[in-house]
């Protein structure tokens, strides 16, 4: 079984940091983009991070240079390192990408069960 498990949400204060991780486990052979998305209380969810493997990343305006994605590839696994916390960063944040199934050799789209981020004093 594939998935996608992710980490790292908590309550932080304003000004604060989080680091969340999303690893990509089971039988899979290659994985492309690994994004961060999230959704705020009655919000739609929205884009925070695209990366491409061994390509670039792109980020939201609202989090650019504040929020800093990273992958290590031999783990399958995306970091979103974010910093300077803000009240309106607080929402589910979710995983997302598009791995090649080593089985079935089918790509298939993948979401992580979402983690709560609540930036608060």
């Amino acid at each position: 079984q594939v998935q996608l498990v992710e980490s790292g949400g908590g309550l932080v204060q304003p000004g604060g940091s989080l680091r969340l991780s999303c690893t990509a486990s089971g039988s899979i052979s290659r994985v492309d983009n690994m994004d961060w998305y999230r959704q705020a209380p009655g919000k739609a969810r929205e884009l925070v991070t695209s990366s491409r493997n061994g390509g670039t990343t792109n980020y939201a305006d609202s989090v650019k240079g504040r929020f800093t994605a990273s992958r290590d590839n031999a783990r399958n696994t995306v970091y979103l390192q974010m910093t300077s916390l803000k009240p309106e960063d607080t929402a589910v944040y979710f995983c997302n990408a598009d791995v090649l199934v080593s089985t079935s050799r089918r790509w298939l789209e993948l979401w992580g069960q979402g983690t709560l981020v609540t930036v608060a004093s």
